[in-house]
């Protein structure tokens, strides 16, 4: 999911939020699927330097790509569009519903970035693109072993977040979501087995909050 874009929705850090799960993540996205597409729906709300970053290290990649997470599936569809063997996973059924009409040549599924079932070692890269922003600190560190359980070795992984100086939650406009330091987020995909290739940060820029990007290759 892209959430790059200028925010309407509180941004008050929260100090102890109920603990979430997928289900209701799920039916928090389904109940605002509609004015989501709208708003964030196109690959034109994507910044431009991260577009080129994950043309630069996901474009090429020799194997299966996927966009765990990927909502209305616009860069599922920029991906495709630049010659990469994608496939898109997202817990919405609204938004696969929606990908699969926007973009009728790439596979689209309901599920999870964490689905046991998908086999070892079977992907080239991922894309979590906003995907981990609503997980608790408690959660973060099994989502990033299953995402590595199911990258190659030498496999990339590119994570885009919410910011911060310190890991605390906030009010997201959908349901609460978290904001990380750069590095610590880096130590837990370390801890996962991932060695940092390249980072990016913004900071503020009109509406839009803090964002970053780390993209870590699977060892």
């Amino acid at each position: 999911m892209d959430e790059t874009a200028p925010d309407a929705g509180a941004a008050g850090a929260t100090a102890g939020p109920a603990a979430t799960g997928p289900v209701d993540v799920q039916r928090a996205y389904s109940l605002l699927s509609q004015l989501y597409i709208e708003r964030l729906g196109s690959v034109e709300i994507v910044h431009p330097d991260d577009l080129r970053l994950i043309e630069r290290h996901l474009g090429s990649v020799d194997g299966p790509v996927l966009d765990a997470g990927c909502g209305p599936g616009h860069l599922t569809g920029f991906l495709d569009s630049i010659g990469c063997e994608v496939s898109g996973v997202d817990l919405v059924p609204e938004f696969v519903a929606h990908a699969r009409q926007a973009h009728p040549g790439v596979e689209f599924e309901v599920g999870s970035l964490t689905d046991a079932s998908r086999p070892d070692s079977s992907l080239a890269g991922v894309l979590a693109w906003y995907s981990l922003i609503h997980l608790d600190p408690d959660q973060l560190d099994a989502a990033l072993a299953a995402i590595r359980r199911v990258v190659a070795p030498d496999g990339t992984v590119v994570v885009g977040f919410f910011e911060g100086p310190v890991r605390e939650a906030f009010d997201h406009k959908v349901i609460h979501a978290y904001r990380w330091p750069v590095d610590e987020m880096a130590s837990r995909l370390a801890a996962a087995g991932f060695v940092e290739v390249e980072r990016r940060q913004r900071g503020h820029e009109g509406e839009r909050r803090p964002h970053a990007v780390l993209v870590a290759r699977a060892v």
